[in-house]
Order: structure tokens, then sequence, then C-alpha cells
């Protein structure tokens, strides 16, 4: 099956999803506000990295099955499917800030074919189907629910080879409509109501938030008892009821999903009168985690890191991307300079300059007489580096290590003082 497709909004879930549909074989149009932004996808220039997706989008540009056009209503007209890919940003209270998707749904509602399905692909809250329903004023019309679950630096192969695809819809025909789309792709597939593919989305993200604190906090405590995380996480891990993803120690989470996702779910249990304890303490945690990372910085360096140099390596919430979004690195480095420290920081990714932040072209430039040096970020790049030039360079050899990605062996013997979490 080829089908007529429009993707409105070319972020991150946008872009990604309007090239791999493309890919597929449907023709895709995709619509942005922002002239210069589309003037540069027409062009196949992709305004932010992921693994793959630059030449993918040209793939479907030079194979006329992916173009780009300015506002939503110009892209509808001749659409069997229309995907709302839209920011939901958290609003002051915590919840999910829906104004995108408001006003888009109103936008498109006299220009849809009969019959065309509107599918929301963004994270929105439980209930935000029949929401669009309304305000696109169609009864002609059918909104369906198809949650994202993309990883930011492999979402490529996420798209290829999902772990499912959810499908939530009141009626079965659009429902299979949708699946449809995906019919390559050989993955298990749930299709249920609008609530329940809504809730699906946030109680994952919810549900693997909670093992990165609930790992961090198992950290915390291998340091306390003389214990190895890292072998308490493989000894959890081979248990199939837990599995391994997910039981990496480290700064705390961060990135555009988890830390929005979380407080949003916190938010919308809230409305329904149910206290949802155990995702705030999660939250609180995870808040804590970066605190604890700073106070391990400040011990290692003996006390008081004020008017110390203390050099980053990692800005970005994680490898493989260049999204500084919520980044854990970004709020360790806000605690170091609410302490006076100066921090010179290198990431593979990051060029441009970050408030207080002395952002350096290479990892040993970051290194430039520092009291110690801090992993923020996994990148795996750091692994390689010559750790003789790197101690030649400091004004003394403490490394924190807060993703445990560095071997304390080979830098203990160059003299380092090498301190991971939850490590011995």
């Amino acid at each position: 099956m080829t089908a007529q497709v429009a993707v409105i909004g070319t972020g991150y879930v946008g872009l990604t999803t309007g090239a791999y549909l493309a890919h597929l074989g449907h023709r895709v149009v995709c619509a942005d506000v922002l002239a210069e932004k589309v003037e540069a996808l027409g062009r196949g220039e992709v305004p932010f990295f992921e693994t793959g997706l630059e030449e993918m989008v040209r793939e479907g540009i030079d194979g006329n099955r992916l173009n780009f056009v300015m506002g939503a209503a110009a892209a509808v007209p001749d659409a069997e499917f229309v995907f709302l890919c839209l920011p939901t940003p958290q609003a002051q209270d915590g919840s999910a800030d829906l104004s995108y998707i408001e006003a888009v749904a109103a936008d498109i509602g006299p220009h849809l074919i009969p019959d065309a399905v509107v599918i929301n692909k963004s994270t929105v809250p439980v209930g935000t189907t029949t929401r669009v329903e309304r305000l696109l004023a169609r009864d002609d019309v059918h909104v369906v629910s198809n949650p994202e679950f993309l990883r930011e630096g492999t979402a490529l192969h996420d798209c290829l080879h999902p772990d499912r695809i959810v499908i939530g819809s009141d009626t079965h025909e659009a429902a299979m409509r949708v699946a449809s789309l995906f019919e390559h792709l050989e993955s298990p597939l749930i299709v249920t109501n609008p609530a329940s593919a809504e809730a699906i989305k946030y109680a994952s993200n919810a549900f693997l938030a909670t093992k990165v604190s609930f790992i961090n906090a198992v950290a915390q405590l291998c340091e306390l008892f003389g214990a190895d995380v890292r072998d308490v996480a493989l000894g959890m891990g081979y248990d199939k009821r837990i599995g391994f993803e997910f039981l990496r120690p480290g700064p705390g989470f961060g990135g555009s999903c988890f830390p929005k996702d979380a407080r949003a779910l916190v938010r919308m249990a809230e409305d329904v009168g149910y206290d949802f304890d155990v995702l705030r303490s999660v939250i609180e945690t995870n808040q804590r985690q970066f605190q604890w990372v700073t106070e391990k910085i400040e011990r290692a360096v003996g006390g008081s890191i004020d008017g110390q140099t203390i050099a980053v390596w990692g800005l970005t919430f994680k490898a493989r991307t260049d999204d500084l979004r919520e980044s854990p690195s970004l709020h360790v480095i806000e605690h170091l300079r609410s302490r006076g420290a100066k921090v010179r920081a290198f990431d593979p990714m990051v060029r441009h300059e970050i408030e207080g932040v002395e952002v350096c072209g290479d990892a040993y430039a970051a290194c430039q007489d520092a009291a110690v040096l801090v992993v923020l970020t996994e990148w795996d790049d750091f692994r390689w580096l010559d750790f003789d030039k790197v101690a030649d360079v400091m004004a003394s050899r403490v490394v924190v290590d807060a993703r445990n990605l560095l071997d304390p062996t080979g830098l203990r013997r160059r003299g380092f003082q090498y301190d991971g979490i939850g490590r011995i």
C-alpha cells in the first residue's frame, strides 16, 4: 500500500516520522511554520543530529516521496493520513501544554478530505484524542492515537524495527487503516482505545525513569556497603523479569521525554484525585542525584570547589545526540557554578556557547589546569583518549566518572585518583 501522508511539525519526531514513512514508500508532505527551516529541509539539510536521518531525508527528496511546505493547511488537502508531531512543552503546573496541537487542529479541520485519519504522534495527556476530535469539528474524519517510542541516537532503527506498534482508536476500521501504513514492519501490533494508547506512552517512560532512579539509589547504597554496582546490576539484569536495560547508574535522567512526561503523569494523576507518590519519589530521587554527584566532586578535591577549575567531558543528555534539553550535565554544572567553580567543558557535538561555561574545541583543552575531570556523558570516544596527556595538563590527577565509562585500573596506574558511581 502507498498512501498520501501529511506530517505536521518537523522537529525530532516529525522529521524522523516523515523520513521513514517516505522510506517505506509512502508519499509524504511535511509542514512547518518557519520559512527558512522549510527551505533548508527542502535542500536536505537537517537542523539536528540523528544518525542516518539526513541520508534518509535526501533519499526521500531524490525519490520524490518527501516534500516540505509552509503551514499545516498547505499539507493536508490531499492527505489520507495526517500525523500531528507537535511540541507539548511543560506548563508551569507540570502539565503538558497542548496549545500547538489545539491551534493546528482548528486550522486543518476545514481542509481535510472526507474519511481522512488524523493521528496523534506527539506525547499527549490521556483524553487528547477526544479534544482533537472536538477541535477539528468534522464528523467525517477519524482521530487515532499512535504514540512514538523513539530513542535519540537510534531513532531510525527504532522506527524500522519497533518493539511494538500501538494504535488507539474507537473504530476498528480506522485502526486497521493506520496499521496498513506499517505493513512491512514485523512488530507486535497493539490495538486498543485512545485513552489506553495515550497511557501506554506515559507509563512506559515513567517506568524507565523509575529504573534509572532506582539503580542510582542502589549505587549510593553500594558505596556505603562497599559493593560494586556493576556486579549488582549484572546480577539483577540476568533476571528476565528485570532485564539489563536502564540499570546503568549515572548523573540522573534527562532529555526531552523522561523529566517532562514524568511530571505530566503526576499532574494527570492529581487531576483525577490520585497521589502518584511512587513517581513523585522517582522525580525527587533524580533531582537529588544531581546534588549527590556535585558532592562527590567536592569530596574528590578535598572540600570546597570555590575558585577551582572543573573539567567536564560531555554536555548532551546522552551520547550519539546533540540534544541538551534537560541534560543532567547542565544540571550538575549549574550546581558546580553555584558553589563558585569555573567550568571548562568539551562535547563532540557541542560547539556553541553555553552561559557560564567555557566550551572547548577538544577534550585536552578542557582539562587544562583543572583540579578534577568529571565525565557526565557516555561518549565512547572518551575511553580512547591519551590519559598521559590528560595527566600532563591537569593541575591534579583526579577523575569523577559519573558514567562509569573509563577504566579505573588504567587510570590508577597512571597516578589518578578515580571515583565512579557505586564502584569500588
